[in-house]
C-alpha cells in the first residue's frame, strides 16, 4: 500500500495551495452557472491535491530555483498552479462544448 505520509505541513500547504489556485481562477474568469463553478471549483482542488507535489518541484526545477525554496514553498506553489491549470482546461472544454454542441443539433 503506498504511504501518503505524516507530515501535516505538506497536506496543509496542498489544501490551501489548491483551495487559493480554485478560487483565483474562479474570480478570474467568472464561471457561467453555480454548477460550472462547483465543478470546476472541486477539479481543480482535486488536481491541486494530487498533482502539487510534482508540479511544484517541477516549476522549481524549470525556474532554476529548488534550492532557494522549501518543500512547502515547492507544494504550495505546486498546488495552487495545478489547480490554475486545471480549472483553465476544464473551463475551456465546457465552453467549446457548450458553444459547439448546440450547433450540432441544428443541422
Amino acid at each position: 500500500m503506498a504511504d501518503l505520509g505524516h507530515d501535516g505541513g505538506l497536506m496543509a500547504a496542498k489544501v490551501i495551495g489548491a483551495t487559493a489556485g480554485a478560487w483565483v481562477s474562479l474570480v478570474y474568469m467568472l464561471p457561467q452557472g453555480r454548477r460550472e463553478a462547483a465543478s470546476r471549483f472541486l477539479t481543480g482542488l482535486s488536481c491541486g491535491l494530487i498533482f502539487g507535489g510534482p508540479a511544484g518541484l517541477w516549476l522549481a526545477a524549470r525556474l532554476e530555483i529548488a534550492g532557494q525554496l522549501s518543500p512547502l514553498e515547492m507544494t504550495l506553489t505546486g498546488s495552487a498552479a495545478a489547480s490554475l491549470c486545471a480549472w483553465w482546461v476544464l473551463g475551456a472544454v465546457s465552453r467549446v462544448a457548450s458553444r459547439y454542441g448546440a450547433r450540432s443539433g441544428d443541422s
